[in-house]
């Protein structure tokens, strides 16, 4: 029970765990753009940022439930091989259960799970936000970009751009024959129209 209300405790500073690594991977995207995303950023953007990156793409989602489920059983999987060189060599194990009573052997398992979740998350969102960032900046440098949205304006002007990001109250994009990055307040666009969408191609 004691260890259920420790693990209670602790969903709290998960969740901002999450929220600060939304933060850097943002942070490090925008970095390289030369762009400081904070400024843009409201306090809704900086909340859902974590949930944000995970729908961003299906590898970064896969790749973070992977994380997820692997420190769930860790704990269990630590317990029962703690006596094997490779895996007391791979995370570090300081106690067996032979060295603690079983209840606090557990919880240093549970300590060691929490660490590796941590920087299994650290090596995923900024691992992301460098590639992510990289590319973008790539594209724009060497005019590779795909202009697949068409973005209308309240009063009446069409742009034809390259989405780069958008949160609560930006749209981030350059427009077509442009190497120059905009930032328009979403209240300034009438609507954005996705022209050259992929899923609906015919064959």
């Amino acid at each position: 029970m004691k260890f259920s209300e420790d693990l209670q405790k602790l969903i709290p500073f998960g969740y901002l765990f999450l929220v600060v690594m939304g933060i850097l991977k943002e942070s490090v995207i925008f970095y390289q753009l030369g762009i400081n995303i904070l400024k843009y950023s409201t306090l809704m953007d900086i909340l859902i940022s974590p949930i944000a990156t995970l729908t961003t793409h299906p590898i970064t989602f896969i790749a973070t439930i992977s994380i997820f489920v692997i420190c769930y059983y860790l704990p269990s999987i630590l317990y029962k091989n703690d006596h094997k060189k490779w895996i007391r060599k791979i995370f570090e194990l300081k106690q067996t259960k032979l060295d603690l009573p079983e209840v606090e052997i557990k919880k240093y398992y549970a300590f060691i799970s929490i660490k590796f979740l941590a920087v299994g998350l650290l090596s995923v969102y900024l691992g992301y936000g460098t590639a992510e960032g990289f590319m973008a900046a790539k594209r724009i440098r060497e005019g590779k970009l795909k202009y697949d949205y068409t973005l209308n304006y309240s009063n009446g002007g069409t742009e034809q751009i390259s989405l780069i990001n958008t949160n609560t109250v930006y749209y981030f994009y350059v427009s077509k024959g442009s190497k120059t990055i905009k930032i328009a307040p979403i209240g300034a666009i009438k609507n954005i129209e996705l022209t050259n969408n992929r899923m609906f191609k015919n064959e």
